[in-house]
């Protein structure tokens, strides 16, 4: 059975513009990789979870921050893996700069037999409708469109 997560796409109002709030997965392999990479804050969950706790515990898990407010659900998107990711969308604003994320560890060079630690977020930005939609994992490019044709800017 594939594998699905479920995530926040947190977005806010400024000056008459839309933005949204991304994140940029940590770890080596990721680290020089910029357009395609950065994604909503999400997460895996088990078929008897409610998605939306789901969503809420990733998005803590990845910033830091607990999030609440009215929830808008999206349609769920598929990425090339086959992982399917729900998700819903809710106005708030946090500070970027201030996120602090969970760990992960994996063997750090490869076949070195060391275990390093890294985070699962390295960073956060807002980012204008435009440059998110290069930003954002392709797949997930969906949820921003789909944000923007539901509240109507």
């Amino acid at each position: 059975m594939a594998k699905q997560s479920a995530g926040i796409l947190l977005y806010r109002k400024t000056e008459g513009k839309l933005q949204v709030f991304l994140v940029h997965p940590g770890g080596p392999f990721f680290k020089n990789k910029d357009e395609g990479n950065w994604s909503i804050p999400k997460g895996e969950f088990l078929d008897e979870e409610d998605p939306l706790e789901a969503a809420k515990r990733e998005f803590k898990e990845e910033t830091g921050q607990a999030i609440a407010g009215k929830f808008i659900l999206l349609n769920p998107i598929t990425q090339k893996s086959g992982k399917k990711v729900h998700a819903w969308a809710v106005e708030g604003d946090m500070d970027h700069l201030s996120i602090k994320s969970n760990q992960f560890e994996m063997e750090w060079p490869p076949r070195s037999g060391k275990q390093q630690s890294f985070p699962e977020v390295d960073r956060a930005e807002w980012f204008d409708m435009d440059i998110a939609k290069v930003k954002i994992n392709p797949a997930q490019a969906g949820f921003i469109e789909e944000l923007v044709e539901t509240i109507g800017l």
